[in-house]
């Protein structure tokens, strides 16, 4: 991908708070940082604009435990659906920079994670896995690739569990789920979603993909979010005042500032074939 900004660093390799990130820019202004750990998105400004994703004051920064806030990467498991630890081990170990560059539609990095014999004491498969983050003046675009590289078939669940921030959750508004199917984990209740989504406590929901873009209303901004076909669920997600006292990387009033909607597949598992492979995509703009 030729350069068009010969004059202006798109992409550079720097340290964020101790941790190898990869640090990608526009002229205008926009900017995202990715962290090598996890090829997880910690940052990104629009052009002009204010921070959009939320990152935790007390985050873990140590290159090893799971880091709260950005875009975690979810693979090859979702939550505690499966016998790996908590969403998987993606999110902990480093990923490798395979490719990156700018042009007229703005810049892309590509991350990538391959089996090892490490990954596959704790899951036995051949797999290649590659985020690719692009980067717009008025959007951020993360795809997340998985491919079976091994002689036998498997499935995986992953999602995208990316933290947006907001002023005041009680002030949020969720709306593109209406007529969604909708678990509650937290009352362990089925139901179809009616309306706009509010919050006034813990809320831990997952919904069956909406069929367009849903859109945020978060203090002074509205996020259009858009989540490729293949992610098969969107999940909800505040850990509300309870729930964040317990958490040693949240303040006790991050639940206020933050919101997770997530590009998931949670209910059914992906399966995938020797030699084949699966997308999906999470698409942030200011609306």
């Amino acid at each position: 991908m030729p350069a068009i900004f010969p004059a202006f660093q798109a992409v550079r390799h720097a340290p964020f708070h101790g941790l190898p990130a990869l640090h990608l820019a526009l002229p205008g202004g926009a900017s995202a940082v990715v962290a090598l750990q996890g090829a997880q998105v910690l940052s990104w400004r629009p052009a002009g604009g204010a921070e959009r994703l939320y990152l935790s004051p007390r985050a873990r920064l140590d290159g090893h435990g799971a880091i709260r806030g950005g875009v975690p990467v979810c693979f090859p498991q979702f939550n505690q659906r499966g016998p790996l630890a908590k969403h998987g081990f993606a999110r902990n170990l480093p990923w490798r920079v395979e490719h990156s560059g700018a042009d007229d539609h703005g810049v892309r990095a590509v991350l990538a994670l391959d089996d090892t014999p490490q990954t596959r004491a704790w899951w036995p498969h051949g797999f290649a896995a590659r985020l690719a983050v692009e980067l717009a003046d008025a959007h951020l675009q993360v795809e997340l690739t998985a491919r079976n590289t091994g002689d036998t078939a498997w499935d995986f669940t992953a999602a995208l569990h990316t933290y947006l921030q907001v002023d005041d959750v009680a002030q949020a508004r969720l709306d593109g789920l209406d007529g969604c199917a909708r678990w509650d984990s937290v009352a362990d209740v089925h139901a179809v979603q009616q309306g706009p989504v509010g919050f006034g406590g813990e809320y831990d929901c997952v919904f069956s993909a909406p069929p367009g873009p849903l859109r945020l209303q978060a203090g002074d901004a509205t996020i259009q979010i858009a989540n490729s076909p293949s992610w098969t669920n969107t999940v909800v997600w505040n850990p509300g005042e309870a729930l964040c006292a317990t958490l040693p990387d949240m303040p006790a009033d991050g639940w206020r500032r933050m919101l997770c909607v997530e590009a998931a597949c949670v209910d059914t598992p992906v399966p995938l074939a020797p030699g084949a492979h699966w997308s999906g995509f999470q698409r942030l703009q200011l609306a």
